[in-house]
């Protein structure tokens, strides 16, 4: 292996890595830009009033269908 063999492939390794966290970098802030937004989307929910039931409603889950 000739030096500038050694040198290509040393450049290509950094480069890669520099890349590789880069895209880890972009895929962390998307991901806190997707909390964001999720978290804003459940504020914006209306709150759900349930003074017009019965309180016996919404106790129970009947899971045979």
């Amino acid at each position: 292996m000739d030096v500038a063999s050694i040198a290509k492939l040393s450049t290509s390794i950094a480069e890669t890595g520099t890349r590789q966290d880069v895209a880890l970098a972009v895929f962390k802030k998307s991901q806190q830009v997707q909390e964001a937004t999720a978290t804003q989307l459940l504020d914006a929910l209306p709150s759900v009033q349930s003074a017009n039931l019965p309180a016996h409603l919404g106790n129970k889950i009947n899971t045979t269908a």
